[in-house]
C-alpha cells in the first residue's frame, strides 16, 4: 500500500504480531485475529469475537 493508494482508500493488509501491538490492553489473550488492514493510520480488525475498527483524528 502506497501513499497514493491509502489516500484513495486502497487498505493493505498487516500481520497478525503486528496488529496485537497495536491493541494492547484491547484485544483479549484468548482472541484470535482473522483478518487485519491498515488504512493511512486507520486500522479494520476482524477478530473471532468481534470487529474492532480504530479511526485515528489529528492530534
Amino acid at each position: 500500500m502506497g501513499l497514493i493508494g491509502g489516500l484513495l482508500g486502497n487498505a493493505g493488509n498487516i500481520s497478525e504480531n503486528e496488529a496485537r501491538k497495536k491493541l494492547v490492553g484491547v484485544i483479549l489473550e484468548t482472541e484470535t485475529i482473522d483478518l487485519a488492514f491498515k488504512l493511512v493510520r486507520d486500522l479494520i480488525i476482524f477478530t473471532d469475537k468481534r470487529l474492532i475498527v480504530i479511526d485515528k483524528q489529528g492530534v
